[in-house]
This record gives C-alpha cells, sequence and structure tokens, in this order.
C-alpha cells in the first residue's frame, strides 16, 4: 500500500538556540514596537539602541522596551559602537538611503519588506554589502516562520503532484482612512510594496522565477495602487497574486497539484504567525494538520536567523537569499509599470 499523504516536518531552529545579538533600531515606529517585543521574548538577543529623527520619539521608544540607548539621528544610531546589527522599520522610500547608511558604518543590516522602492535600489543596497563584506536581508517575516518551511518542503517533495495552481491574497481596510504613509506617492505608498509583497513573496517562495506577469489595478487620486491583481506562470502552473487596501479580505492562500491541495490560513492570515496549514486530498478530504507552536512574537525567526547566519559568516539569510529579493523587486517593477504606478525621485 502506497504511505498516506502527509505534510512535510519543518526544519527551523528554535529562535531561543540563536547566538545573542546586540540589535539597533531605526525608525521606532509601529513594526519597530513589534520586533522590539520579539526579540525580547522569543529570542536570546536584544535591542539595545534606537535612533530617530526625533529625539523625543527615541526617548520614548527606549523607555517602552527598556533600550539602554537612544539617539535623535540615524546616523548617531548606526555610529553606535554597541551595536551588532541595524534593523530598519522606517517607510518604503527610506530603506535604501538608511541601508547604505548603516552599510557604511560597517553593520549588518535587516531591512524591512518591501526591501526598497524598485529593483534599482535593491542592486544599490546589495551591492553595497557586497562589497563590504556585511550580511544585508530583507525582513520578509512570513518567509522565515516554520509554516512556510513546511509548505515549501512539501511543495519540492512532489507530494502534490503536478502543481496547476498557486494562490494569494492579502486586504485590509487602511486607506482613505488609514495610514497617511499608504496615500502618499512620496513615502511609496500604495497596496502593492505594503501588502502585495506578501503574496508575491509566497508565490515566489515556492516557485522562483515568474513568467508572462500581467497586472490590472485601481490608482488613488494621488496615483498610488488602491487595488491590484497578478497573473503569472511557470511552466504549466498559473499564479495568482491580489492586494488591497480598500477592504478585508479571507487573506489566505493556496497550492494545488494533482494528487492533493495545501492551505494556509488563521487568525493572522496566510502569512502570520498563527496560521494553521491543512493538507486536502483531490476529493475534499483532510488528509493531516500542522499547526504552530505559538502565535506571538513571529518577527523572532527572522532575527534569530540573521544572528545565525552572522555567527556562521554569511552574507545572506537561507530564508530571505539576495536572489529571492531580486526576483520580488523585479515582479513589483513590472507590477507598476503595467498598472501605471511611479514615485518622485525615481
Amino acid at each position: 500500500m502506497p504511505s498516506p499523504l502527509r505534510l512535510a516536518a519543518h526544519t527551523v531552529p528554535d529562535p531561543m538556540d540563536a547566538p545573542p545579538l546586540r540589535w539597533g533600531v531605526v525608525g521606532p515606529g509601529g513594526i519597530a514596537n513589534t520586533f522590539a517585543g520579539a526579540v525580547r521574548s522569543g529570542t536570546r538577543s536584544q535591542v539595545v539602541a534606537v535612533g530617530s529623527r526625533s529625539a523625543e520619539r527615541a526617548s520614548a521608544f527606549a523607555r517602552r522596551h527598556g533600550v539602554a540607548r537612544s539617539h535623535g539621528s540615524y546616523e548617531a544610531l548606526v555610529a553606535d559602537d554597541g551595536i551588532d546589527a541595524v534593523y530598519i522599520a522606517t517607510p518604503h522610500s527610506e530603506h535604501r538611503e538608511h541601508a547604505l547608511l548603516a552599510l557604511a558604518a560597517g553593520k549588518p543590516v535587516l531591512v524591512e519588506k518591501a526591501f526598497t522602492r524598485s529593483l534599482a535600489e535593491a542592486e544599490e543596497v546589495l551591492d553595497a554589502a557586497r562589497d563590504a563584506g556585511l550580511l544585508v536581508a530583507e525582513a520578509m517575516w512570513s518567509r522565515y516562520l516554520p509554516q512556510y518551511d513546511v509548505v515549501r518542503q512539501t511543495v519540492a517533495s512532489g507530494a502534490l503532484g503536478d502543481l496547476a495552481l498557486v494562490q494569494a491574497d492579502h486586504g485590509q481596510r487602511l486607506w482613505p482612512d488609514g495610514p497617511q504613509r499608504l496615500s502618499d506617492p512620496a513615502l511609496a505608498g500604495g497596496s502593492l510594496l505594503d501588502l502585495g509583497v506578501y503574496p508575491i513573496s509566497f508565490v515566489d517562495h515556492l516557485l522562483g522565477d515568474l513568467d508572462d506577469v500581467a497586472a490590472r489595478g485601481t490608482l488613488s487620486d494621488l496615483g498610488v495602487d488602491v487595488s491590484v491583481g497578478v497573473t503569472a506562470r511557470v511552466g504549466d502552473t498559473l499564479a495568482r497574486m491580489t492586494s488591497t487596501m480598500a477592504a478585508a479580505t479571507p487573506c489566505s492562500a493556496f497550492v494545488a497539484g494533482s494528487a492533493g491541495r495545501v492551505e494556509l490560513a488563521g487568525p493572522g492570515a496566510f502569512y502570520g504567525a498563527a496560521t494553521t496549514v491543512r493538507l486536502y486530498a483531490p476529493d475534499g478530504s483532510l488528509l493531516d494538520t500542522w499547526e504552530p507552536d505559538g502565535a506571538e512574537h513571529g518577527f523572532r525567526f527572522e532575527a534569530a536567523e540573521v544572528a545565525r547566519a552572522l555567527a556562521d559568516g554569511r552574507t545572506e539569510t537561507w530564508s530571505m537569499p539576495w536572489a529571492a529579493t531580486r526576483r520580488v523587486m523585479t515582479v513589483m517593477d513590472e507590477v507598476r509599470r503595467q498598472v501605471g504606478v511611479g514615485y518622485p525621485g525615481e
């Protein structure tokens, strides 16, 4: 009898087993708060310094998270001799500048997604890291999670048979009454770089290089993308990716093949730390389920992987290598070209 179809076991190490690292944070916004909490509670590392253009904001962040030093400029933060690596959490429009600033100061860098506004900017950062022999990685946190490893290994094993369709959506009601940065072209606003990067990176994680990218979208009165739909192909496998900041969507994802289907869903959506992975037979019967051990502090996995990479002397992380960042940025550049979205200064 053939063995029953099962999900692969993940191979992601416990973040608490990673070596300790002293982090400096550039930009004390909402996502930096999440990162600092995850580092404190889910790893042996610690955030020891924070920098902002506002000394008051940096000081408030430091008090909130028990951070030893706050700096009133990004230049002072990257010059801090007491940090081992820099986490960049400023708006997309600033990622290139701040990553280059940290690399010039000799600091390894973890850059929040989307990595930069464009592939051209990404190449500048990657070239600077290569020339300096320093680590740089994109903080696409979902790709570091155990559930993504489960799905990747299951697909790579051929257990699903011939892949027919990969699909993912990400929609949140963030416009027109949400964060101002999402409406502002100068801050690289829109749904694509903030939300659409998740479906695109998910598909890239499983399929790699995408062919025949086709996109349609709707734009705001200021010219940023409100909603985007993307299709692409790899061989006989079709991929569909959607994002919108005008409405809440299921935020689910699936991979369907001739021998089975994997679905990702949960309170944190397909990309979250609470995501459940389910494996179905072609007749719809449930064959296997994978549940995460913990639903909190999902950013701990990316922080731990950077610490392990630095300890090993690597300049890339396994979960988000430079080639993956390049592929994702290439697709998003093409989507913006087709939809008609440009940013000031490009």
